[in-house]
């Protein structure tokens, strides 16, 4: 039944949309699941890719993917200086971009094509779909309270809040509560005014496009929505979370271990903490260490993703202490890359250790599990400081990475008071993601103004 009902929405649509994502694991995901959404309610689906970090077609038989050259050798590829990266990508796109929007547009075998749907920060798009005359409509895959931030930046330049001094990183930013200088989006780098000029030109070309489209939820954001309503005057889409709409196939860049969930599968409920820092942040070798302590002196039993290239300079796990696995008598277990949305499903995860990303925010907010924060850089610090201060679903982990702290945070989450406290208030915000989602919910409504208003150009 589900599929006639398909096919009669393809029929009685009849029109393409070109997406084309930033080429990094936390941005993939959202634009295919975006696309999962769309193509479910009738439309047809291009995805246009870089070479680098290409997604695999097999997992999405429905899709037609068009690849184009992104000019990048093998060192410039690297996600460890992500910032020359996004630079890159918009400089060296351009005429790979423009020619395959020439040939998408001529081709008239497939459906019209409706509007293109690009990442924010894939801001040179922009030009390149106005010389076609092509609606352009933009997906932020961030969090609205940290894109915000970001349009601020000139804002916090001229008040001296950016670039950020240590002697004022507890000060409170009186124009965007209740962040604090060090809750700020920066990422270190030895060159901020590219910082500044990608920043400048990702809200720019925003303000620039056709609408804006959001993988959050009224009820989560409220104020920053109204707030980015009043300061972008374009249509406002917030659909999330995208992947409750649907059964998510898998966009993971990195082998998925599945070993993880058979050994879930032996542990009590709540029992667990589930330990991810993403697909790009990396620490230190004293801070890998403190980490493998922390959750040792815990007793509690853990699921540790250690990706290749976490550590600076190591391969995987030859850092850990002699001995280290073997003192834990099974009560740890660790792998390369976990599957995220059925970890956290899992009854037997009480906590999850995040360096809030904010796929990993809403995922976790979705399943209703508390988070242990620990940002990284750019937008996740705003994300811990939502979590931990205004939604008051997680613990900030603060004042560097100690082996103490680490085990009173897991402590306090796990088996204290406050950690009671913030499992009801978290799955009290589940009960509203949920509610969004069902018809006449926020989200529901959201997505029919959205493929109403793609449907009209």
């Amino acid at each position: 039944m589900g599929n006639q009902r398909e096919a009669q929405l393809q029929e009685r649509l009849g029109r393409q949309l070109i997406l084309f994502p930033l080429p990094l694991q936390g941005h993939i995901s959202p634009m295919l699941q975006l696309a999962t959404i769309l193509y479910s309610k009738g439309f047809s689906i291009t995805i246009v890719h870089t070479k680098f970090n290409s997604p695999n077609p097999t997992n999405y038989p429905h899709f037609n993917f068009y690849p184009i050259s992104d000019g990048l050798s093998e060192s410039q590829s690297s996600p460890s200086d992500v910032l020359s990266l996004l630079s890159l990508l918009n400089q060296n796109c351009i005429a790979p971009f423009q020619e395959a929007l020439a040939q998408l547009l001529a081709d008239k075998s497939g459906d019209p094509i409706a509007c293109l749907i690009s990442d924010a920060i894939l801001y040179f798009t922009s030009a390149v779909a106005k010389n076609f005359n092509l609606p352009r409509i933009v997906l932020r895959t961030g969090g609205v309270s940290s894109f915000l931030a970001f349009a601020a930046f000139p804002l916090l330049l001229e008040k001296g809040y950016i670039p950020t001094q240590d002697g004022r990183a507890e000060e409170l930013v009186v124009e965007l509560p209740p962040l604090r200088v060090k809750d700020l989006p920066v990422i270190k780098t030895s060159n901020p005014e590219m910082l500044y000029e990608v920043l400048e030109r990702m809200i720019q070309e925003t303000k620039n496009s056709s609408g804006l489209i959001w993988n959050s939820f009224e009820e989560l954001e409220e104020a920053a929505l109204a707030k980015l309503r009043q300061d972008f005057p374009i249509p406002i889409f917030p659909i999330g979370p995208f992947h409750k709409h649907f059964t998510v196939s898998s966009s993971n860049l990195i082998a998925v271990d599945t070993s993880s969930i058979s050994w879930l599968n032996e542990q009590s409920p709540n029992s667990v903490i589930y330990v991810s820092f993403g697909s790009i942040a990396a620490i230190e070798e004293k801070e890998f260490i403190e980490v493998a302590w922390g959750l040792a002196n815990s007793k509690l039993p853990f699921l540790w993703v250690v990706r290749p290239g976490l550590v600076h300079g190591a391969e995987w796990l030859e850092l850990l202490p002699k001995g280290f696995l073997e003192k834990l008598d099974g009560r740890g277990h660790i792998v390369k890359w976990a599957p995220q949305l059925e970890v956290l499903a899992h009854p037997a995860v009480g906590a999850f250790w995040t360096h809030n990303g904010w796929n990993s925010t809403i995922e976790s907010i979705c399943e209703g599990v508390p988070m242990i924060c620990m940002p990284c850089f750019t937008d996740q610090q705003v994300n811990a400081r939502y979590v931990s201060h205004v939604w008051k679903v997680g613990v900030h982990l603060e004042n560097g990475l100690d082996r103490v702290n680490i085990e009173q945070a897991i402590k306090k989450i796990m088996l204290e008071k406050e950690g009671e406290e913030i499992r009801k208030r978290v799955l009290h915000l589940k009960e509203k993601t949920n509610l969004c989602l069902e018809v006449g919910g926020s989200s529901y409504n959201s997505v029919k103004t959205v493929v109403n208003y793609i449907a009209s150009f």
